[in-house]
């Protein structure tokens, strides 16, 4: 196969790697991990942007821009410039896991 593909690339060798083990990867049949396990959600910042959104939802990256881009993701999305961003609070929601209440900080001692 390497051989098949070193004609068909050239001199690239980057990407006659990528090509042998994508290959390699689907002859196997196994899949890449997707998604993410509960620890890894109860550990996103505050505001991600949505390629990690994407990922939790178990969305392809095209699909989900295409989504934002028309206003029809599952979460809500916020336009920041040019970036797209989400929250944990909504995407932790939209799983229907339990959103941890902030604490209110201690007020200090009177001395």
């Amino acid at each position: 196969m390497t051989t098949q593909l070193d004609t068909v690339f050239g001199d690239q060798p980057t990407l006659i790697r990528r090509c042998t083990v994508s290959m390699a990867h689907a002859i196997e049949g196994a899949e890449a991990p997707r998604g993410m396990t509960h620890a890894e959600l109860m550990a996103l910042p505050v505001s991600f942007p949505l390629d990690v959104a994407n990922r939790a939802l178990d969305l392809g990256r095209t699909t989900g821009f295409a989504l934002a881009k028309q206003g029809a993701y599952p979460i809500r999305v916020l336009r920041l410039g040019r970036q797209y961003r989400c929250t944990r609070y909504d995407l932790l929601r939209y799983l229907g896991l339990e959103v941890d209440s902030v604490e209110a900080p201690a007020e200090p001692a009177a001395a």
